[in-house]
């Protein structure tokens, strides 16, 4: 044993591994359903397991993860199951061992004990728990320790700790899950995490989960050429999507492939998948790092103090089942009634992650001296937490005399709490609404909180409707009737746009006073939707994003669901960066509302990264095209 850990070892400075695919995602799709525990499987259903690890090292994985990435006693816990800790991830290595055939490295998989716990765990609890587990693989004998998808570097030292006072030789590959600040959670820059790892002793370092390829790619060039240690790259299979009740993941497996080539120039020595990946992709993976060129290592490895923070490489959040609409005329009509009559622009604002709204603030005025009819707020898109939007909203009124549209999602609230919070919204004047499914929160930054569900779009639709008739979600009386104006989500970027309308109807006839669809890069496909809605009684926004970069068009094209670009789009956006890629992206934009605007009058703009001077100059030329006056001190700065 000891000497295929040194293999494993010397392998890792020499060449590039395939890791394996997803395990949970991957029973997901098999037929297993959420909430039960896919670890239990090891013992209950152990030629499953098995079958998945073969299928990995059929496709070229060259290290298999055991399916131990919960199989601790507090998560065990959950289901009845604290007392098979042992049973349970003994099983997970033998199975893994008689899949590899000698033809693949065994590493047992770890996740965090402490990530998305409400209460706060002793840590002489959580050393037990690892200890226990950890005890369990080694005794099995793996050739090394995956710790994956961690949020805070003291837990994961304290780990690393923990497998080092047990055996001081087996590698160990500590991996963590960021987000766009490219900070763990507990405050610390990546690269300074990374080096702590390695005085602890870690053998990689790397990331995986919580974001595609494209974050992975953001997050690994702060730290590229400035660690001495082989790292490693673990992806999602881009953002999930939720329709019909089913988890799906977008990135193809040749995008997939593509990025893994671009991780490996960059010095990932360890390259597989996480979430939604499957055999295919890690088949795809593999053929493309074949025969690829392996960069040495970087040899200086200090940090320079004087290098001060990293620089923050932000990756846009954006709607995955069109979150935020929004109208802001002055007067009491609706935007329903507004855009039958003339062009209308509701503009998105994403509501910030923390609790300094200035920017937000300054880049609704912006808007709304350009002449935008409302800003929408999304409703936590994506499952990552942001600032509430009844209050973003409700301070948009309060301070602009702007009409704000926020979101509705399914997901975060159960029947009590929709209607508390639809009438919590009457009361505060925000009558424009758009109702949505909302993004899984297992995908999001609190992954072990609850996607409630409660409602459909189709039911919430419904329901917020049932208000406006002076009746509530029970069917008892209220004393007056609400007046929502409500909204529906239109995804036209699919295979077959004609079942995607008959969706549409069924919305509509639940009671949708106007539609709002995902952006839109084609000419063609504009005028495909104006002719396949023309029977449509009911508004519809057409959505345009501008690209702010290439980067951003690839990564909106790949990993984002209900997002597709036309080659022409990617080709022109291609290599392009900072204010180039902007102006670029705005060009575009244009090109698209020449053609919209004869369609539709309905204009719905997302602003990425909070560029509002980009959808503030989009929103002019739309009035420059209707021939509308807006404010004559407005100028882009």
């Amino acid at each position: 044993m000891q000497d295929r850990m040194k293999d494993f070892r010397e392998a890792l400075q020499e060449q590039i591994i395939v890791g394996d695919g997803a395990m949970g995602t991957y029973l997901y799709q098999l037929g297993y359903p959420v909430g039960i525990s896919y670890e239990a499987l090891n013992v209950s259903e152990p030629d499953m397991i098995r079958d998945i690890h073969q299928r990995y090292v059929a496709a070229g994985a060259r290290l298999l993860e055991t399916n131990t990435f919960t199989a601790n006693r507090e998560k065990l816990s959950k289901h009845g199951l604290e007392d098979k800790v042992k049973e349970i991830n003994r099983a997970a290595v033998r199975l893994a061992r008689e899949a590899a055939q000698d033809r693949a490295y065994v590493v047992g998989a770890l996740g965090s004990i402490r990530a998305g716990k409400r209460e706060n765990i002793h840590t002489d609890q959580v050393k037990l728990d690892y200890t226990e587990q950890l005890s369990s693989l080694l005794e099995e004998g793996v050739d090394g320790i995956m710790f994956e998808t961690f949020y805070d570097l003291e837990e994961m030292r304290l780990a690393l700790q923990i497998v080092r006072s047990l055996d001081e030789q087996v590698p160990i590959i500590c991996q963590f899950a960021v987000e766009e600040s490219q900070r763990t959670k507990d405050g610390v820059r990546l690269l300074d995490a990374f080096r702590i790892l390695r005085e602890d002793g870690a053998d990689v370092v790397g990331l995986n989960c919580r974001m595609g390829p494209n974050g992975l790619l953001r997050a690994m060039e702060s730290v590229q050429g400035q660690i001495a240690l082989p790292m490693s790259a673990f992806p999602n299979a881009g953002l999930p999507d939720y329709v019909d009740g089913r988890y799906n993941f977008v990135a193809t497996a040749e995008y997939m492939a593509e990025s893994a080539v671009h991780f490996a120039q960059m010095g990932a020595r360890l390259i597989g998948g996480c979430c939604g990946t499957t055999p295919e992709h890690i088949q795809t993976i593999a053929a493309a790092l074949q025969d690829i060129d392996v960069p040495a290592l970087p040899l200086n490895t200090e940090l320079d103090a004087a290098n001060g923070d990293m620089n923050r490489l932000e990756v846009q959040q954006y709607p995955h089942n069109i979150e935020e609409t929004g109208d802001g005329d002055q007067a009491a009509s609706s935007i329903v009634d507004m855009v039958r009559t003339r062009h209308t622009v509701i503009v998105e604002l994403d509501p910030p992650r923390d609790l300094d709204i200035a920017k937000f603030m300054k880049g609704a005025e912006a808007l709304q001296k350009a002449g935008a009819d409302a800003i929408t707020l999304a409703d936590n898109s994506l499952a990552v937490t942001r600032m509430s939007n009844m209050a973003l909203g409700y301070l948009v009124l309060d301070k602009l005399g702007m009409r704000p549209l926020v979101h509705i999602a399914c997901r975060d609230r159960n029947l009590i709490g929709t209607q508390s919070h639809m009438m919590g919204l009457n009361a505060l004047g925000i009558d424009h609404v758009l109702a949505v499914t909302g993004d899984p929160a297992r995908f999001g930054d609190l992954p072990d909180s609850s996607s409630v569900y409660d409602l459909t779009s189709f039911e919430i639709i419904r329901m917020i409707k049932q208000l406006n008739t002076g009746l509530a979600f029970s069917g008892k009386p209220l004393k007056q009737r609400a007046t929502f104006v409500v909204g529906a989500a239109f995804n036209p970027n699919v295979k077959h746009l004609d079942k995607a309308i008959t969706r549409l109807e069924r919305k509509i006839e639940a009671g949708a006073d106007y539609i709002m669809t995902q952006p839109v890069y084609d000419v063609a496909l504009i005028e495909r939707i104006a002719e396949g809605t023309k029977h449509l009684n009911v508004p519809i926004f057409i959505g345009i994003m501008p690209l702010a970069s290439g980067r951003n068009a690839e990564y909106l094209h790949n990993e984002v669901p209900g997002i597709e670009l036309s080659d022409e789009v990617r080709g022109r956006m291609k290599g392009l960066e900072g204010e180039a890629g902007r102006q670029e992206g705005v060009a575009i934009a244009k090109e698209l509302l020449d053609v919209a605007v004869n369609h539709f009058k309905g204009i719905y703009f997302m602003t990425p990264f909070m560029f509002y001077e980009m959808t503030a100059e989009l929103t002019q030329y739309v009035w420059e095209k209707a021939e509308r006056q807006t404010d004559p001190l407005f100028r882009l700065t």
